[in-house]
């Protein structure tokens, strides 16, 4: 198969796609910890593998779901590689929701990169039997044994500390990483050993053959990554038998980062409301009700979670959302905040109501921080909204949480003197955003069990 270089967006012009991807099926390994996801895009075939170092009970009907929903979800990264207008389940029957759900997680999971490469998914079809479920596997866990994905960053930070009341008479939460085989990031690793819980880890290795893209002449871009990872952490909770998969998807996740002839294209689809509803109908039917998947920071903004972490000092030395400490290549990879990308950019504008501007400069120290620099007045414009359809394609809040960030920040008797930040505000004046307080309160619904729930959703309802 190969295809030509992507359009530019003026021309519109579709790349050469490849005709079938057939999900070939996928083989669990207990004596080796892994299950192995096979697939084929016309006549290449790959396989991904992904294991679980620290094992697990690989017994009873749980595992066999968990491991064929995670099947279900890795596909979309050998599909991208070619992107044909038929996905065939071969003899991997779907339910009605399943086929559902699935859909979704290509249409609009692969938004992005369809909008980048200018290619249209619309009319994908899917060639599956039909799965008639009589019954669930009926998991059943222990109480009160959260898992919660780690990212090292200000949500999964937030989230543990809100959910640590929960379980101190249990003691038996714990943290989940994906990396590649043997690999670390001390960016995670070193605010995990501040948190005191012990890690799970997963390894995921990606077939070889889809990451010679430029090589090969496949299509590249942006998948739904935090779907794939769900998938693995719930696998990785049956097999330690937990009850509950805890992310930290807050309520801007679900925000479009453009329209495209009207349709949303969220660079965030997998952290998002809709995402999360879907594949909770879809492990309901395949599990039972024992295990929970649910975003403890769903109803709750950016600027809430900000104010949160700055009660947390002890991270403030450890955390780390910039994108280049996470880079594949180990000799690329930061050790520091890179200080200019448009995450660290965000990171310092939502903390800079709630952490002080002598905190946040150590904390930005190598590079300097951002809200310093005159140089990035653009990357700023950009995250409040100046441009339209400017928002970067990035884990980044809102445009409006972000122009309230400024007016909150520019407040602070600290910050007094910051031009930049008297300068977005300025700008931002014209804008009717939420109130402050308005965005210190929940803001959507949520799917978090009366037993996980943080105060400010419990006192919500009352």
């Amino acid at each position: 198969m190969s295809t030509s270089p992507a359009a530019n967006a003026d021309e519109r012009k579709e790349p050469r796609r490849a005709e079938r991807f057939t999900y070939a099926g996928f083989d669990i390994e207990p004596e080796a910890n892994r299950v192995v996801c096979r697939y084929r895009l016309d006549d290449l075939e790959f396989a991904e593998v992904v294991s679980f170092p620290g094992g697990g009970d690989w017994t009873g009907p749980a595992v066999t779901e968990a491991a064929r929903i995670l099947f279900l979800l890795t596909g979309v990264s050998y599909y991208k590689a070619g992107a044909p207008p038929v996905v065939d389940l071969g003899e991997t029957a779907l339910t009605k929701t399943e086929l559902a759900f699935l859909t979704s997680f290509y249409l609009d999971g692969l938004g992005e990169f369809a909008y980048r490469n200018g290619i249209d998914l619309s009319g994908l079809e899917f060639v599956a039997p039909e799965l008639q479920r009589e019954s669930t596997a009926n998991y059943t866990p222990r109480r009160n044994s959260p898992l919660v994905p780690f990212g090292g960053g200000v949500d999964s930070i937030v989230s543990v500390e809100q959910i640590r009341p929960f379980v101190e008479d249990t003691n038996d939460a714990a943290l989940f990483v994906v990396t590649r085989p043997g690999d670390r990031f001390e960016a995670i690793e070193e605010p995990a050993q501040v948190t005191g819980w012990p890690m799970v880890r997963a390894e995921r290795s990606i077939d070889p053959t889809v990451l010679r893209s430029r090589e090969l002449g496949f299509l590249n871009g942006h998948v739904p990554v935090t779907g794939i990872i769900s998938a693995i952490t719930v696998l990785a909770a049956v097999l330690e038998g937990r009850d509950a998969v805890v992310l930290s998807n807050e309520w801007s996740a679900s925000s479009a980062t453009l329209f495209d002839k009207g349709r949303p294209v969220n660079h965030q689809f997998s952290k998002s409301e809709t995402f999360e509803a879907g594949f909770r109908e879809v492990l309901s039917d395949a599990l039972g009700d024992g295990l929970q998947y649910f975003s403890l920071l769903r109803p709750l903004s950016e600027v809430w979670i900000a104010e949160r972490f700055a009660e947390q000092p002890q991270y403030f030395d450890h955390f780390r959302s910039c994108n280049k400490a996470f880079l594949i290549d180990t000799t690329k990879r930061f050790d520091h905040w890179c200080g200019v990308c448009d995450k660290c950019a965000f990171i310092d504008l939502v903390l800079a109501p709630f952490v002080s501007k002598a905190d946040l400069q150590k904390i930005f120290a190598v590079a300097g921080e951002p809200l310093q620099k005159p140089e990035l007045l653009d990357t700023f414009r950009r995250l409040l909204g100046f441009v339209p359809d400017s928002k970067p394609w990035e884990c980044v809040g809102d445009v409006s949480e972000s122009r309230v960030a400024a007016r909150l920040a520019a407040a602070r008797p600290d910050r007094a003197d910051d031009q930049m930040l008297q300068t977005l505000v300025t700008a931002a004046a014209g804008y009717k955003d939420p109130a402050p307080e308005e965005l210190l309160k929940p803001l959507s619904r949520h799917f978090v069990p009366e037993r996980y729930q943080p105060e400010i959703l419990r006192t919500a309802h009352e």
